[in-house]
């Protein structure tokens, strides 16, 4: 497993794994715990793979998946809102599975629409994200693209390149409890939520990271 320190160099990779594969989608998963940069770190690299080449690359957050917070109350899960078993796995898995038919790519596929995530109500948004058939590659980023339980062991197979971003844990928690404040919690919320059910939630991600092919330190 190498480390890559760059935008550059993730691009890079996954341009020479897509260049590997012609005539074909190919899914790249950028996976960490919760506040490490995954977001920022992938659409850093959408942004210079279609620098590179106009319309190469498309994103899908996997927080579109989150199970309804309605849902979440009923099912006793709302406070651990975020764990593993409070996103909707079998439809996160469908949408990847139809995003490597052969329908879904080159001159003559179709459109796969996924949900996208308000985190000023954390709710999912359904269809809020289009990915046409012109996008060669598609960045997922998510917590759990590597986890083995919880229904999870079938998102790794369709994924052709993984990262795993590595960060500090005194980072991630400061940048965690900035972006719940920022979404509407107290200082005091926010530190509780940053250093329960979010550390939790990390300490079962950060458990995968050698199932990942390359890991981003930057």
């Amino acid at each position: 497993m190498s480390t890559l320190t760059s935008i550059e160099s993730v691009a890079t990779t996954i341009s020479a794994a897509a260049a590997a594969s012609p005539g074909r989608r190919i899914l790249v998963g950028i996976a960490g715990s919760p506040g490490a940069g995954k977001s920022t770190i992938a659409d850093a690299v959408v942004e210079y793979l279609n620098l590179a080449v106009a319309r190469q690359a498309a994103l899908l957050p996997m927080d579109g998946f989150h199970l309804p917070q309605a849902r979440l109350v009923e099912l006793g899960r709302r406070d651990r809102m975020g764990a593993p078993d409070t996103f909707d796995v079998p439809g996160f898995v469908s949408v990847l599975d139809a995003l490597t038919a052969p329908t879904a790519f080159g001159p003559h596929g179709t459109a796969v629409f996924a949900p996208g995530f308000d985190r000023t109500v954390e709710e999912a948004v359904p269809n809020a994200i289009t990915i046409g058939p012109e996008y060669s590659v598609v960045v997922v980023e998510g917590n759990y693209l590597l986890l083995d339980t919880d229904g999870w062991a079938e998102v790794a197979p369709t994924l052709n390149l993984t990262f795993f971003v590595a960060l500090p844990r005194v980072i991630r928690h400061q940048r965690l409890i900035d972006r719940h404040v920022r979404f509407g919690k107290s200082r005091e919320d926010a530190e509780l939520w940053s250093l329960g059910t979010d550390e939790r939630n990390a300490v079962v991600i950060e458990a995968t990271a050698g199932r990942a092919d390359h890991t981003i330190a930057l």
